[in-house]
């Protein structure tokens, strides 16, 4: 992808650096300048400079950017710098998600309670406004919004494949075959939610509209990370996964019934339609023998298994609020308008 614009100090030294080979004097600046704006930010799940900041040093571990070295992945310093944030980020979670686990860890319990932590979660619902009254600039909105996530969906949580075993980690496995087409071209669910935004006459490219992507939203992806790319946090990616997959099928369908509302075919619903089918299984699969397997396995590991799980319904809620405040008051929820020249452009070329 392509590098975004910054959003202050610690994202613009990043950026200012990385298509630099010889930017190791620019490095102590970064650092310094992250320690600066960790300790006065007022909610570092709203700072657009560390949250876009983070989303970049996390990305170089996934399609990296254009005109980027990939020896930056591994780059001492920028890892000093994105832990920093990460301490930041994951002490905020802490502060706010509070969820209990079963008193036993067994299978059968963990799944049930995630199940009723599912069923009380009364956070905004986007997909019941995307159902009934979303209008077409707000569906697309809601599509670009899902998109620096959706196209590279499930990458996150397979980084905790090889830190899994027996049955926790068969379930993982499982679980994100579907998620990547079960080998069949065509099938990636990142590639379906391509073609949905084709559909829209969006760019389909990763990344391409970061830029519109408010903080909220951004910390919502990059907690993913965070969990995803630390082995200590294993049971938390788990937990965000098994939560994750309880509470889509039924969002998914209210989705796709939206898009038919605003006139749209199957080529922008196929994604939605499919997640209802695939997300009513994994429910199951990712409850009992994902979260359930591996506190079976790790008891240990049960407060980061429910911590996992709460955050994702947290920032669902935080991102779902942004939208919803912003559409019913008239306003776009993206941080810059979609440029309808841009968009025309796109759509005439994915026809020709």
């Amino acid at each position: 992808m392509k590098l975004p614009h910054p959003r202050g100090p610690v994202s613009e030294t990043l950026l200012n650096a990385l298509p630099r080979n010889d930017a190791a004097d620019a490095l102590p600046q970064l650092l310094a300048a992250a320690g600066d704006a960790v300790a006065a930010t007022e909610d570092v799940l709203y700072d657009d400079d560390l949250q876009l900041a983070l989303f970049c040093l996390y990305e170089l571990h996934y399609g990296g950017f254009d005109g980027v070295d990939d020896r930056w992945e591994w780059d001492v310093q920028l890892l000093q710098v994105r832990a920093l944030i990460e301490q930041r980020v994951e002490a905020r979670l802490r502060e706010s998600v509070a969820v209990s686990a079963p008193e036993k860890p067994t299978p059968q319990a963990v799944a049930d309670r995630l199940f009723e932590l599912a069923a009380d979660d009364d956070g905004p619902s986007v997909s019941a406004f995307l159902a009934r009254e979303a209008t077409p600039e707000q569906a697309k909105e809601f599509v670009v919004l899902r998109s620096v996530y959706q196209l590279k969906e499930a990458d996150p949580h397979t980084w905790a494949i090889p830190r899994l075993r027996g049955r926790a980690k068969s379930a993982m496995v499982e679980i994100q075959a579907d998620e990547y087409g079960g080998g069949k071209p065509g099938r990636i669910h990142a590639e379906l939610f391509a073609n949905t935004m084709q559909g829209l006459g969006l760019d389909p490219s990763f990344g391409a509209y970061v830029d519109c992507i408010p903080a909220i939203t951004l910390a919502s992806v990059n907690t993913m990370s965070l969990f995803g790319l630390q082995r200590r946090l294993r049971g938390a990616i788990c937990g965000h996964l098994a939560i994750y997959e309880m509470t889509s099928s039924i969002p998914n369908g209210k989705y796709a019934r939206g898009f038919r509302r605003l006139g749209f075919g199957d080529e922008v619903t196929e994604y939605f339609d499919e997640h209802v089918e695939a997300d009513a299984v994994h429910e199951q699969i990712a409850g009992r023998d994902l979260a359930g397997g591996l506190i079976a396995g790790e008891p240990a590991l049960a407060a980061d298994v429910f911590f996992g799980a709460g955050s994702a319904l947290y920032l669902d809620g935080l991102a779902g609020g942004w939208q919803l405040e912003a559409w019913t008051a008239g306003r776009s929820a993206l941080r810059q308008p979609l440029d309808p020249d841009r968009e025309v452009a796109v759509a005439v070329g994915a026809s020709a």
